[in-house]
């Protein structure tokens, strides 16, 4: 929780923290804390988790607090008018990505899906709306060719808290300037379903590259060998063209990968995962028995 940390590491008088309530996580669903109220509970910050912030008495512990103001990073439930009116200052929140580009609930992953070369972060002072409000800041980062949905997001985490401390610093000065979110280039981020995890070879092997680096570590790109799951953690695209083959053949088995073709272009399947067993190199892999080359996935 680099955000919480940075924020008590500055200094600033922690009031309260809200999360969600513990839920069942794990193979064995067994009850757990999230990361930042167990960060919250270490730092003796009082942490409260109601179900919803929609009527009154759900807002009663976050009024009693009397916050200045309220940093929301991924909560996960939509803060009513009645919610962000209670901080005297405004909520604040750390949006993964460069406003209004990808508005929503999964900028990280529709970036590198979409094949941007920049991403960052902007603090946004909430309105009712999704992810319209003020800008108070934004802060870029390049979108590096090897970016996973999961490195991408721990840099933009780090980035994230540095830029909170400086918009809550300029706050405070009252040196803040909201500026609106402009009209164009207005895009929006759905929340991932399971579902696009699945690969179609059909596709170009670039926006193939991009679908399974998007989704590590989740919800992980998999596709079907013998109509077992093979789930892919990592590829690179070649454009380099493979006549005659379908979509979906495996044609060659090299120590770099196994090589597949798709609608346009070679990718290297790097990483992958048998169910059951954990993820291992594509040369491990080919090393498990089966004659490999000539075999069709999807």
């Amino acid at each position: 929780m680099p955000a919480l940390e940075a924020l008590v590491r500055a200094g600033c008088e922690m009031v309260g923290v809200l999360t969600q309530p513990d839920r069942p996580k794990g193979r064995g669903r067994q009850i757990a804390a999230s990361p930042v109220k167990t960060t919250a509970l270490a730092h003796g910050i009082p942490v409260s988790q109601p179900q919803t912030l929609k009527d009154e008495a759900s807002r009663a512990e976050l009024a009693s607090w009397r916050p200045d103001v309220l940093v929301v990073v991924a909560y996960g439930l939509i803060l009513p008018r009645a919610a962000l009116d209670i901080p005297r200052l405004g909520c604040l929140n750390i949006h993964a990505s460069l406003l209004p580009r990808w508005r929503g609930a999964a900028p990280i992953q529709r970036s590198i899906l979409a094949g941007d070369t920049t991403t960052g972060v902007t603090i946004m002072l909430m309105d009712v709306g999704l992810d319209t409000g003020p800008m108070l800041l934004r802060k870029a980062t390049a979108i590096e060719p090897g970016d996973t949905g999961g490195s991408l997001h721990d840099r933009l985490s780090m980035l994230g808290a540095s830029a909170i401390l400086e918009a809550i610093q300029q706050l405070a000065a009252g040196t803040s300037q909201p500026v609106p979110q402009p009209p164009e280039g207005v895009t929006y981020a759905a929340k991932i379903d399971k579902a696009e995890a699945l690969i179609d070879w059909k596709r170009p092997a670039v926006e193939i590259e991009r679908q399974v680096r998007a989704f590590n570590p989740w919800p992980i790109a998999e596709t079907r060998l013998d109509g077992e799951q093979l789930r892919v953690f990592a590829a690179s695209a070649s454009f380099s063209n493979q006549i005659g083959a379908d979509p979906g053949t495996i044609v060659a088995v090299q120590d770099d990968g196994l090589w597949v073709q798709c609608g346009q272009g070679l990718l290297a399947l790097q990483q992958l995962q048998r169910p059951g067993r954990r993820a291992v190199p594509a040369a491990d892999f080919a090393r498990g028995g089966a004659q490999l080359a000539g075999r069709h996935l999807g």
